[in-house]
């Protein structure tokens, strides 16, 4: 059996060929100059499968002397043997390495008024994988620890045995398995050496690699450049990059994404100095600070709220204590507030110190609340959990217009919140889940003082049907409860309503809660609301597009007796978007107990 080493001529004097291979349409005809090119030396006529084709058309040398209209008869004859060499040489590359190639020179005619140069391509069996070697060399070959790595590496190789071979697909295999090993550990990892063995009187390859891991590096200390408000140690304790950890690109870029997301920095880069030693190796942190102070003005609209204007101040260093200071102030139909808040820089275990104040009018049900709030605790905010632990004071002023009473109410509650995400991508999640839940207990103030306690719970979750044109379930729920004596008289704020974009679409922002036996509509102690969302991709020209369609069904209660609770039920379809800025939502919705239709706009994801 005659074997052929192909790998070098394949690796050595083609790779350009394959990067541009992926762009040319299977379709692509064959190049024929047109009237005007009176000139044109001879015409190429491509008889040859469409990939096949479409290869030699783009890439076949002989195509550059198509207008060379001084080529002697022996030049062309020369030109026309190097095209043999060089077709055998292209269509190597897509995997067959013994094609039938047959070149004819057919002088001009009447139809055709310049000589023409078949070629008629037929390219056999298509070679394909029958062995993959893949072994390592340096550390990574007796370090128990890459077990994992080196079992990784070896599960995601993506040219199988019994896979058709082609040079892009050889190229793509081992630039995966070196990414795979110079991200995690060995930053200097090389290939030292790959083979295609090709046997063309089988169509069968034998492929081998091999991964040289070089050294094992771990972090360093960090080399900050680019403070000049802030010192290295909000740096570090933002960044959390553990010196003698094992090195981790995942980790530097999530290092970076803190960093920028504080808001401390506009920008974060941070690399690793492979050339200093192994066993501490120095990670260069490149900063631009943010401006110490920025003002934010914004203007918008929803359909539950109306017109908006913002403005928000932030102060990223106050004088004195160094916290940040962010104050806002809200105007919209229905709400109208104004606040700040004033948080520490994180400690060693990345929590803050938080306090803020609150003064809000808004309507809530057909009330109008005045209220005031004040908050102090702690927070800390990971890529996966938030943690909140505060203590808290609130007072609302309720204005009924229907009978004209006023209530007026206190309440002192400590209070614990955490947020739990397991997404597989923000902002647009297709799969994975998100829970919340807020546990607290306090006192009302005033004449009569009597203990209570607050629970809330929050679930979303996405859930894949399948293949990618059947889409996705979106489910949504949350329950909240406040458990006191009947008569206690606690702040709104400290109730439950629902309705709106983001619980029960078909109604209105907060209109469903308790209906008073005027009519009117106020806050309750015991919610439940549920939603369930098919979202399908659009496809446009059979490729899916940033475009989705949804079908929904929301149902919601407020109630001040569980045994009260009753939903209303809103229904009803809608689009999504995928837009620059994060998910659009353009919903309508009916509301069967309001017996109406509504329109629900919404920007962006948050859980």
């Amino acid at each position: 059996m005659k074997r052929f080493f192909l790998a070098a001529l394949l690796l050595g004097s083609l790779p350009w060929v394959l990067a541009q291979e992926a762009a040319v349409p299977t379709s692509t005809p064959t190049p024929v100059p047109s009237a005007a090119q009176s000139s044109a030396a001879f015409v190429i006529d491509i008889n040859a499968p469409d990939d096949i084709k479409a290869l030699l058309t783009r890439h076949l040398e002989l195509q550059r002397y198509r207008e060379l209209t001084d080529l002697s008869d022996d030049e062309l004859a020369r030109l026309m043997r190097q095209a043999d060499v060089d077709a055998r040489q292209l269509i190597g590359t897509l995997g067959y390495f013994s094609p039938d190639i047959h070149l004819e020179r057919q002088p001009a005619s009447a139809d055709t008024p310049w000589p023409v140069v078949k070629i008629v391509v037929n390219p056999g069996e298509a070679t394909r994988i029958q062995q993959v070697s893949i072994t390592f060399t340096g550390a990574i070959a007796s370090d128990e620890a890459a077990a994992s790595q080196r079992a990784q590496i070896q599960a995601s190789w993506s040219l199988r045995e019994g896979s058709r071979f082609t040079q892009n697909a050889w190229d793509s295999a081992k630039l995966q398995a070196l990414r795979q090993l110079t991200t995690q550990r060995y930053p200097t990892g090389r290939i030292s050496h790959s083979l295609a063995d090709i046997d063309s009187e089988t169509a069968q390859a034998k492929v081998q690699i091999t991964l040289d891991s070089g050294h094992l590096y771990r972090q360093g200390d960090l080399v900050i450049e680019g403070l000049k408000n802030y010192d290295a140690e909000l740096v570090q304790r933002l960044a959390r990059l553990s010196p003698g950890a094992p090195y981790s690109q995942a980790e530097l870029v999530a290092a970076q994404q803190r960093l920028t997301d504080s808001g401390y920095f506009d920008s974060a880069f941070i690399t690793l100095d492979t050339s200093a030693s192994a066993d501490a190796a120095p990670l260069q942190v490149n900063l631009r600070e943010a401006l110490r102070q920025k003002l934010v003005l914004g203007v918008g609209a929803s359909t539950d709220s109306g017109a908006r204007f913002s403005a928000e101040h932030t102060h990223h260093k106050v004088p004195g204590i160094g916290w940040r200071a962010v104050s806002k102030v809200l105007l919209q139909r229905d709400d109208r507030s104004i606040g700040s808040e004033l948080t520490s820089p994180p400690d060693d275990d990345n929590w803050r110190w938080a306090v803020s104040g609150l003064l809000q009018a808004q309507l809530l049900g057909t009330q109008d609340v005045t209220s005031q709030q004040l908050r102090g605790g702690r927070n800390q905010r990971n890529q996966r959990i938030d943690r909140n632990m505060f203590v808290q004071y609130d007072r609302s002023d309720a204005y009924d217009p229907a009978n004209s009473q006023f209530d007026v109410a206190q309440s002192l509650s400590a209070n614990y919140a955490f947020a739990v995400r397991y997404y597989n991508a923000l902002p647009f999640p297709s799969a994975g889940w998100g829970w919340g839940a807020e546990v607290g207990g306090g006192t009302t103030l005033g004449n009569q003082r009597q203990v209570y306690s607050r629970l809330l719970t929050r679930w979303q979750g996405f859930m894949p049907l399948g293949k990618t044109s059947t889409g996705r379930l979106s489910m949504r729920a949350s329950a909240g409860a406040v458990i006191a004596k009947e008569g206690i008289s606690l702040p709104s704020t400290q109730l439950f309503l629902t309705g709106g974009d983001n619980s029960v679409r078909g109604y209105g922002l907060n209109d469903i809660g308790v209906t008073l036996a005027d009519g009117s509509v106020a806050a309750g102690r015991y919610l439940s609301t549920g939603s369930i969302e098919w979202q399908r991709p659009i496809r446009i020209n059979g490729n899916p597009s940033d475009w989705e369609s949804t079908v929904f069904v929301d149902a919601g209660a407020v109630a001040n007796r569980p045994a009260d609770l009753s939903a209303q039920v809103g229904v009803g379809v809608g689009a999504r978007w995928k837009s620059p800025v994060g998910p659009l939502q353009i919903d309508l919705a009916y509301g069967i107990d309001a017996e109406r239709l509504r329109l629900h706009l919404n920007l962006g994801f948050t859980f």
